[in-house]
């Protein structure tokens, strides 16, 4: 375990642990069911993830295409690996939307459709929504 799995919110924001992966539910949801993918070894460089990882990882990302498809319906899937402020091997994983999506009481829209995601606008949420995604998507990917 590293420091940005505990950033994003581990254990509380927890959707499932692989072998050496962590995934998350994003806590600011720039799009709904924003995830966040954390290499569970303390890297900082993408080449230094081992192959097993790499070997993993394809089959996490079929998962979560599947899995976030079935739920949300996306119309395009958005993979960042930034490693700026948070050093260890991370990838946001961003669903993204042409329409505003609703769950719950609450709209989410997609402020950068057609183009790149915009980090910064987040879709405003209460708690207990947060974790009713979180519920939802915990479920799903641990059946």
């Amino acid at each position: 375990m590293n420091d940005t799995i505990l950033k994003f919110g581990y254990p509380n924001l927890l959707i499932k642990e692989y072998k050496f992966w962590t995934l998350l539910l994003r806590g600011e949801q720039v799009t709904l069911g924003a995830l966040v993918l954390i290499y569970n070894n303390d890297v900082e460089s993408l080449s230094e993830v081992s192959k097993e990882g790499f070997i993993e990882l394809k089959d996490i990302v079929i998962e979560v295409e599947k899995k976030l498809k079935e739920e949300f319906t996306y119309d395009k899937i958005n993979y960042l690996g930034l490693m700026m402020i948070d050093k260890n091997v991370h990838f946001h994983i961003i669903p993204r939307f042409s329409t505003v999506k609703v769950f719950g009481s609450n709209e989410f829209i997609d402020y950068g459709w057609p183009l790149l995601p915009i980090l910064e606008n987040k879709n405003l949420i209460e708690n207990n929504t947060l974790l009713k995604i979180k519920s939802l998507l915990n479920k799903k990917f641990n059946l």
